[in-house]
């Protein structure tokens, strides 16, 4: 499932945890029950030993890295928790060959297993971004005011794929520096680590002391297939700094300047259209 995988997992644990009639909540297909989602980086089995430059690309770009997200449906546990789960959206363009295609794992011509990365990625990217951004916003806010979905949120953390990825959801939806922070520093000092990077960044906006209650967190991961998800969460209660964060013995080191280093060139240009942007806890 790629990158999107430990979100894809948090919608299957919700789907575990409660019960819905096709429209609304009615009731708990496991009552008192917990669900433990994982989400790791498995870097040797999709190592490329090969000579097809489309497959080298993986090997190059990710990191391992991993978490575990505990969720309840149990109602005492919400004193314990973080977050409350709000909304879960998932957008699948596999029904293109474009989209399909554009991160495959295949044989190459000496029958060495590898995943190519096309030109079509970041393209494919945008329009499921698109996609996932305009079921979002009607769930987020009335119709009135679906325009204004991005400022609904306190907390924006995209999956840190790559620089050019990141650069270019701050220009279309016109974010700030401080929109974009928790993304670019987790990149610069975890690397990309698949599916676990959007709690990496949730782990550094903790460790600066950002989550206050009542607060509005947005998670959005896209990878293979291809896919988008979105979950969003609210904090339940103001979370500070923890001994077992990632971040807790070098978070005052950063934010870090990083206009010195070198970017990474690229002839793509890729055009997002802008659109401005129950329940049960979770805590680890």
């Amino acid at each position: 499932m790629g990158c999107t995988a430990g979100l894809i997992g948090i919608n299957l644990a919700k789907q575990l945890l409660q019960f819905f009639n096709g429209v609304r909540h009615v009731g708990q297909v496991h009552q008192n029950s917990y669900a433990l989602v994982v989400s790791t980086e498995n870097l040797t089995q999709n190592c490329y030993m090969g000579n097809d430059h489309s497959k080298l690309l993986i090997n190059c770009a990710f990191r391992i890295g991993g978490a575990a997200i505990l969720l309840s449906n149990r109602p005492l546990d919400r004193h314990s928790s973080k977050y409350q789960l709000i909304h879960t959206v998932q957008t699948h363009m596999a029904s293109s060959d474009r989209s399909y295609n554009c991160i495959f794992q295949e044989e190459d011509q000496d029958g060495l297993v590898g995943v190519t990365v096309t030109k079509d990625l970041l393209v494919t990217a945008s329009k499921a971004i698109q996609s996932n951004i305009s079921t979002l916003g009607p769930l987020v806010l009335p119709v009135s005011e679906q325009l204004l979905c991005f400022k609904s949120f306190n907390h924006f953390l995209p999956h840190v794929g790559a620089k050019p990825v990141l650069d270019e959801l701050q220009r279309s939806l016109k974010l700030t520096e401080d929109d974009m922070e928790a993304s670019r520093m987790t990149l610069y000092r975890f690397g990309n680590t698949s599916s676990s990077t959007v709690w990496y960044e949730l782990a550094y906006v903790e460790a600066k002391g950002r989550i206050k209650y009542g607060d509005q967190v947005w998670h959005m991961a896209f990878g293979s297939g291809f896919k988008c998800t979105s979950v969003v969460w609210r904090a339940i209660r103001t979370v500070d700094l923890e001994v077992m964060n990632p971040w807790n013995d070098e978070i005052d080191e950063f934010p870090m300047d990083l206009n010195n280093i070198a970017p990474f060139n690229t002839s793509l240009n890729v055009q997002i259209d802008t659109i401005s942007t129950n329940q049960w806890w979770e805590g680890w």
